[in-house]
């Protein structure tokens, strides 16, 4: 998560909430922690494909608040080495504080940092994991960073980027159209919402900063009435802010106003039938 761009853009998000202290949407621990709840298991299988190995040293870049340093020490096993960077001091803070009191499968290390400027040598990773950071990021900084991965990693070595797709947004019962009139009408200026539409074509960011062999698979992360406890805490807060942002844009689906109040007889959330959906993308290539 980032503000400290070294070559500063013209990009003047819109109010958002849950934002953390470096202003981004979204990213709050709040918000950060009830999302990783609401999609462990698929998280899990997106990170299983990437193809870390026994032994490696692998860079969470982006990591928030360390929910991925459990699984990352595992899959690099007592041989390996995880390092950890996020640009918000108090998330930081906090992985460093999951690192202190779990027993990890190998030495990892937690340090602040801006991801378009590594602190960290070049070549030093076998692997790099950076898991839904670039929706914040403007069109510049997502260049600067996909170098930055590039550079840190050493010749052959893995670079993952895993984020939101937009495309998969629905929710049901509800309005077919909705977020498909949202993002086309915010994707008409910069900001948030178009750079959430940008992930799916994160394989062609990608392979113009240099990385090589790109592969890309999105995959649909589904819930289904009856909501776990989880689901409500995430896409409840989620929906309802995008609802606000809708309507801010002129927007008055009905669906919207039950979106924005989850406690509406007419949300999705209190129906039987009730259905939501986010898109994940998964881009993996070498250095």
């Amino acid at each position: 998560m980032l503000t400290q761009d070294p070559q500063p853009t013209a990009h003047t998000p819109a109010a958002w909430g849950f934002t953390a202290s470096t202003g981004q949407p979204f990213t709050h621990q709040s918000i950060v922690d009830a999302h990783f709840d609401a999609c462990r298991e698929p998280y899990r299988g997106l990170l299983n494909q990437v193809g870390i190995q026994p032994g490696m040293h692998v860079l969470d870049a982006g990591c928030c608040g360390g929910h991925f340093l459990p699984w990352l020490a595992e899959l690099a096993g007592p041989h390996g080495r995880v390092s950890a960077v996020d640009l918000a001091p108090e998330h930081a803070a906090r992985a460093a504080a999951r690192v202190r009191s779990a027993h990890l499968a190998c030495p990892v290390d937690v340090r602040q940092g801006d991801i378009t400027s590594l602190p960290y040598e070049d070549g030093s990773f076998d692997a790099v994991w950076c898991s839904n950071t670039v929706q914040v990021l403007t069109d510049d900084e997502l260049r600067f960073s996909l170098a930055e991965l590039r550079r840190v990693t050493r010749p052959g070595g893995l670079i993952a980027v895993k984020d939101v797709d937009a495309h998969a947004f629905a929710v049901r019962p509800g309005d077919p159209f909705l977020f498909s009139d949202l993002f086309r009408a915010a994707a008409k200026s910069p900001g948030y919402l178009r750079q959430v539409l940008r992930n799916r074509e994160l394989y062609v960011w990608m392979r113009k900063a240099g990385i090589g062999n790109v592969r890309q698979r999105t995959v649909s992360i589904e819930h289904f009435a009856p909501f776990t406890g989880e689901v409500h805490a995430y896409y409840g807060p989620a929906f309802a802010e995008l609802a606000e942002q809708a309507m801010k844009l002129g927007l008055t689906s009905p669906s919207w106003v039950a979106l924005r109040e989850p406690a509406h007889p007419r949300s999705p959330f209190n129906h039987p039938d009730g259905y939501v959906s986010e898109g994940n993308v998964l881009a993996v290539g070498t250095a």
